[in-house]
């Protein structure tokens, strides 16, 4: 399929001064797409020809990638506040409220958002959300070390390579699918950042508390076949969030927003179209 508009870049300055940049394209309610760790914004190109005809979509570049920029230290908070100047600033342009989808790190950077901003109208997250066990995902022993070295190698390959086999769990087929995708340079030229992510993500534990305040529709993606430990919070995740549904995607694995992009558009539009049940002064 082809995409319906050629995408324009634009920017927003977050909290902290970055500028981080999002690339808007197709008509319709906005929808702002964040990536996760090993990608920048053209990790969507599968699966953006089934949004556009339905969706203003905004796919930002996270900081330290593509045209974004990046700050000094690294720090979650920032990225959630980075998120949250990206819906901010679609919410401003659009006069609406903007939906809100996540894969992966970037769904817990959505997640993370979610909280800052009062202006989103739908969040979806497809295996992303802080951890319910923050020690569960600590890097195995001598992972963390064996990615500074290939990195200080300059093997960026090599970096994402092992990301995906021994942090993601995939299955060496579908490492072989993402790599055949024309997004994977992207995902290597990424590497840089993939080690601090990884260590970053146990020291933002899930928060029930945090949770609570999160009151709009959310969806929660997971694939049945998926080893990503994400997926394993998904219970807890949707049990604390005040309105949530989870939906399992049979036969699936972490990536079929990509891999199947048919499929995970069709639960996603139905879930960001079905506005019957919201409740009116939803916006905080």
């Amino acid at each position: 399929m082809a995409g319906t508009t050629e995408a324009t870049a634009r920017q927003v300055t977050s909290r902290d001064g970055t500028k981080i940049a999002y690339w808007t394209s197709g008509e319709g309610p906005p929808l702002v797409l964040v990536h996760g760790a090993s990608a920048d914004h053209t990790r969507w190109q599968p699966l953006l020809p089934y949004l556009e005809s339905h969706a203003t979509v905004h796919a930002l570049d996270r900081r330290g990638r593509g045209a974004s920029g990046d700050g000094p230290t690294n720090d979650l908070a920032r990225e959630f506040e980075d998120v949250a100047a990206v819906v901010d600033a679609v919410a401003e342009a659009s006069g609406s409220p903007v939906d809100l989808y996540g894969h992966s790190f970037g769904g817990l950077c959505a997640f993370g958002a979610a909280t800052l901003t009062a202006n989103l109208g739908r969040l979806v997250l497809y295996e992303g959300w802080p951890p319910v066990d923050p020690n569960a995902r600590r890097l195995p022993p001598g992972l963390g070390e064996r990615l500074d070295a290939l990195l200080a190698e300059a093997d960026h390959d090599a970096v994402v390579e092992t990301m995906f086999r021994e942090v993601v769990l995939m299955p060496e087929a579908e490492v072989a699918a993402l790599r055949a995708q024309p997004s994977w340079p992207a995902r290597v030229a990424a590497a840089p950042a993939i080690a601090r992510e990884l260590r970053a993500i146990p020291e933002v534990p899930f928060d029930p508390q945090q949770a609570a305040r999160i009151t709009v529709p959310t969806l929660l993606l997971t694939g049945s076949i998926s080893d990503d430990p994400f997926a394993a919070d998904t219970g807890t995740v949707a049990a604390t969030l005040p309105d949530a549904r989870a939906v399992v995607l049979e036969g699936q694995q972490h990536v079929a927003d990509i891999l199947t992009p048919a499929l995970v558009a069709a639960h996603l539009l139905t879930f960001l179209r079905d506005r019957r049940h919201d409740r009116p002064g939803r916006r905080r």
